[in-house]
């Protein structure tokens, strides 16, 4: 029998659910906030995380105050952070904060800070 990989990094992608997107640019928020974070990662656990597989885990909070607290929460831990701000060109209003990318950072780190989170 094969084993489960193990992914000891990965990335959390947390979207407001309390603001109306649709489903398509729900995923276009948390798409630029993988992005931002990305982006935000030093090459070394960049590299880990593309070696692995680039493990996702898209998350919600209920409000603007809970994704702002967790992007705090995260800084504070040393994990890199994208926290996206709506264009507003389609459904909702310039500035609106919409989504946050965490990581990619060791998996056990983002589980201290997301692991009360419900799944998207």
């Amino acid at each position: 029998m094969e084993k489960e990989p193990r992914f000891e990094w990965k990335q959390c992608l947390v979207v407001r659910s309390d603001i109306k997107m649709s489903c398509g640019k729900s995923c276009a928020q948390v798409a630029h906030a993988a992005v931002i974070a990305y982006e935000r990662a030093d090459a070394a656990k960049r590299k880990k995380w593309l070696q692995e597989g680039q493990k996702k885990v898209v998350l919600k909070v209920s409000s603007e105050r809970a994704l702002l607290e967790l992007k705090t929460l995260a800084e504070y831990a040393g994990i890199p952070t994208g926290l996206v701000q709506d264009a507003g060109l389609t459904e909702i209003p310039p500035g609106t904060v919409t989504a946050l990318g965490l990581g990619p950072a060791k998996s056990e780190d983002l589980d201290r800070i997301t692991s009360d989170l419900p799944l998207f």
